[in-house]
């Protein structure tokens, strides 16, 4: 099985906007994001360590302007802590292995999908298509099984 940390090499080529979502708790702009409205299968990894965080069968349209999916892939590799900031508080989350901040959890999603919505920063996400998952080392896995049947966008 393949471990995940922080990776040195990848913090190194972060863009400035990467390092200030993932290492700064930043928030990037809706609708000027990389992946808010991709619909490509495949797979969202966490852009400093790797681990595999979201898949795209669990993506939705949520009208934010961020990324949006209803459940993580690997529930183990996401944590999630109460965020006091802003006067409000809401749950944070973060990656587990590579501890980016990636965004909030709210209980505002599809309710018919168990109703929560995991609303992410693309900064903090690194997507790998469906076709490339074998050559960037997630081959073969049974989490990674149900990105075959497409993606449901």
């Amino acid at each position: 099985m393949k471990t995940y940390n922080k990776n040195q090499k990848a913090m190194s080529q972060l863009t400035a906007e990467q390092y200030r979502v993932t290492q700064q708790d930043g928030t990037e702009r809706p609708l000027q994001n990389e992946y808010w409205d991709n619909k490509e299968p495949g797979l969202y990894v966490d852009v400093v360590s790797g681990e595999p965080l979201f898949a795209s069968v669990e993506k939705y349209d949520s009208g934010t302007g961020w990324p949006s999916f209803t459940n993580p892939l690997e529930p183990a590799n996401i944590v999630e802590k109460v965020d006091r900031s802003h006067r409000m508080t809401r749950t944070e989350v973060r990656s587990k292995h590579g501890d980016s901040y990636l965004g909030h959890l709210f209980p505002d999603g599809p309710r018919d999908k168990g109703g929560l919505r995991y609303c992410m920063n693309s900064a903090s996400l690194r997507f790998i298509h469906r076709d490339q998952l074998e050559s960037e080392g997630y081959g073969p896995n049974s989490s990674l099984r149900r990105l075959n049947h497409g993606n449901k966008n």
